[in-house]
This record gives structure tokens, C-alpha cells and sequence, in this order.
């Protein structure tokens, strides 16, 4: 009888330790748990969100960077021995602190709109946006220059096609792999796959033009997004 006695106690003390122990979990471990599991959540939000962020501001950070720059004065405007407008320029190419860059050429186009004409290399957008160090910027070679009145064939020379544009030169000693791009440079533009396995999203010529005016003196950009534009430099 003494033993049934004991062990009917120690079922009611088992029952009540574990009882005792889904209360602790109910009331403490669980809300314990719920907490930690929050946290988990809001610091994975917030490390999306600053790598969010991070995007955004690379891709502000781009839209602001110029790669390319040149300045085109114009020295003088008036009639040719044909009777069509001649403008005089002097076109300079300009390191990023605006500093000419090489030495700066004189033109005579024939018409009152030129034309700067470019050739272009853009990268895949995720190597820009990661800020690559190789491929993290469109590149730019100044081509030729002509005005309304001259066939592009009869243009003045700027850059040397096939070779490495002299600002990217000047900046630091010339990768194998951007001298293969503009040395090739025709060649992968007609041929998409290969320039893709590069990292290349798009290679042509791309062209701008404006109407100049005597006094003139004129900006010429290239962000490193791969935007190229002219206009009156303030």
C-alpha cells in the first residue's frame, strides 16, 4: 500500500514538474523565441535595405561622373572662297580637372553645325553598377569631327581608330584587354556573342552636333554611363 502511495506521488510530481514546464516555455521561453526570431527578421530587412541603398548610389554616383570631356572654342566664322560659312575652332581634349589634356588642334569646318563622331564601348550594367575596375565605366574614342557641309569620309581626325584613345594611355598603362577592344573593335560589334563572353553590351559609333556661333565656346561630356552630349559651357 506504501508503495502505491509513493508512486501515485511521484506521477502527481512528474505531472507538475511538466506542467510547470509548459508554462515556463508558454510564458517565458516561447515569447523568448518569438523575439529573437523578430530580430532575425528586421536585421535581414535592414541589411537588404542597405544594400539597396548601396545600388542607388553607385548608380547616382555614375549618372554624375563625367568620363570623357573636350572643349571647342570657336575662334572665327564667316564666308569661304566658295561662299559657304567657314567656322574656325580649336577643339581640346580635357583632363577631369578641366586641364587641356595633349595639345590643342585647329579646324576650319565648312558650315555653322559640327559634328563630333565617337566610337563607343558599354559593358554589362552589373559590371558598371559593382564599379568594376576593368569594366565599371562606358569608354569613348574621339573619332573625327566635320560640319554640315563635309562628308564624315572628309572629316578631321581626332583619335586613331584601332588604337587606344591617349586620355585612357595617359591614365595608367594599358591593359591587353582594352588595347584587344579597340584594336578589334569592328569585329566585335558585328560580333554579339563574343562581345558578350567580354562583358561588352554594346559597341558603335555615336555622333553629336550643334550649331555653333562665333565666340562661341562649347562642352563635349561622357559619363561613364555611356551619355555623350554638347553644349554652351557657361
Amino acid at each position: 500500500m506504501a508503495s502505491a502511495r509513493l508512486a501515485l506521488w511521484l506521477v502527481l510530481l512528474v505531472g507538475a514538474a511538466s506542467g510547470g514546464v509548459y508554462v515556463a516555455d508558454r510564458l517565458v521561453f516561447a515569447p523568448s523565441r518569438e523575439i529573437q526570431r523578430q530580430l532575425a527578421e528586421r536585421d535581414a530587412q535592414i541589411q537588404v535595405l542597405k544594400e539597396r541603398a548601396q545600388v542607388l548610389e553607385a548608380a547616382v554616383r555614375l549618372l554624375r561622373h563625367t568620363e570623357r570631356r573636350a572643349r571647342i572654342v570657336v575662334l572665327d566664322q564667316g564666308p569661304g572662297a566658295e561662299g559657304h560659312l567657314v567656322t574656325r575652332i580649336r577643339f581640346s581634349e580635357l583632363d577631369p580637372r578641366g586641364e587641356p589634356l595633349g595639345e590643342s588642334r585647329e579646324f576650319a569646318v565648312t558650315g555653322d553645325e559640327v559634328y563630333v563622331d565617337t566610337l563607343v564601348i558599354k559593358f554589362e550594367d552589373e559590371f558598371v553598377t559593382a564599379g568594376d575596375a576593368l569594366k565599371g565605366r562606358s569608354l569613348l574614342l574621339f573619332r573625327r569631327i566635320f560640319g554640315d557641309r563635309l562628308r564624315p569620309v572628309d572629316a578631321h581626325v581626332l583619335d586613331r581608330e584601332g588604337q587606344m584613345p591617349q586620355a585612357y594611355a595617359a591614365e595608367k598603362a594599358p591593359s591587353a584587354f582594352e588595347r584587344d577592344l579597340w584594336a578589334q573593335f569592328w569585329t566585335l560589334a558585328n560580333d554579339p556573342a563574343e562581345a558578350k563572353r567580354r562583358g561588352v553590351r554594346a559597341l558603335h559609333g555615336e555622333a553629336v552636333s550643334t550649331k555653333l556661333r562665333k565666340g562661341g565656346v562649347y562642352a563635349v561630356t561622357f559619363r561613364s554611363t555611356g551619355e555623350l552630349t554638347i553644349q554652351p559651357s557657361p
